[in-house]
């Protein structure tokens, strides 16, 4: 029978998998004590929560959140990062943070993004996309070219015909 303690984590656990826009599990085996917070104070000044849940647990949680199938994101010392805002985000800060201290012994082994799950061959991918306000800022860009070529070509039209009045009107 499971005890109320794990009964309680797998239900918090379960709410922050139905809830995370973003979710990273990376394994940290091998990290210092000093590197894992260090990491741990970087996610969490962007509002990105990490984690240590026991796998069986995890596994519990993620299926109760409708995620069937996470086993293969799961290896060695699991850590998870968990995004509600950003999605993509939790991978950026990971990558540059492995760069940065040059880990070899820290890894993204998979993530949940936007509902999906995704391995490792696919993290750089994800890890790669800009951010919401990058493309939303592009979305506006696209929308906005035709009708700025549009007044642009107006405003065009009307200098011609004004100075063609203009010319007229010198005339007589």
């Amino acid at each position: 029978m499971p005890s109320e303690r794990n009964l309680k984590i797998v239900e918090e656990v379960t709410d922050k998998f139905a809830r995370a826009r973003g979710i990273y599990f990376t394994n940290y085996k091998g990290m210092s004590v000093e590197q894992f917070n260090d990491l741990r104070r970087e996610l969490h000044s962007a509002n990105i929560e990490y984690r240590v849940v026991k796998k069986t647990l995890s596994r519990i949680a993620a299926r109760q959140a409708g995620f069937e199938s996470i086993d293969t994101l799961m290896d060695g010392q699991m850590g998870i990062a968990l995004s509600y805002e950003d999605p993509v985000s939790p991978g950026k800060i990971i990558s540059r943070f492995i760069g940065k201290n040059k880990l070899k012994n820290l890894s993204i082994t998979g993530c949940i993004f936007e509902k999906e799950l995704y391995g490792t061959d696919k993290i750089n991918t994800i890890i790669d996309l800009p951010t919401r306000e990058v493309l939303l800022s592009q979305l506006v860009g696209t929308f906005a070219a035709p009708m700025s070529k549009l007044v642009g070509t107006l405003k065009a039209q009307m200098s011609q015909m004004v100075g063609v009045l203009k010319s007229l009107s010198e005339k007589k």
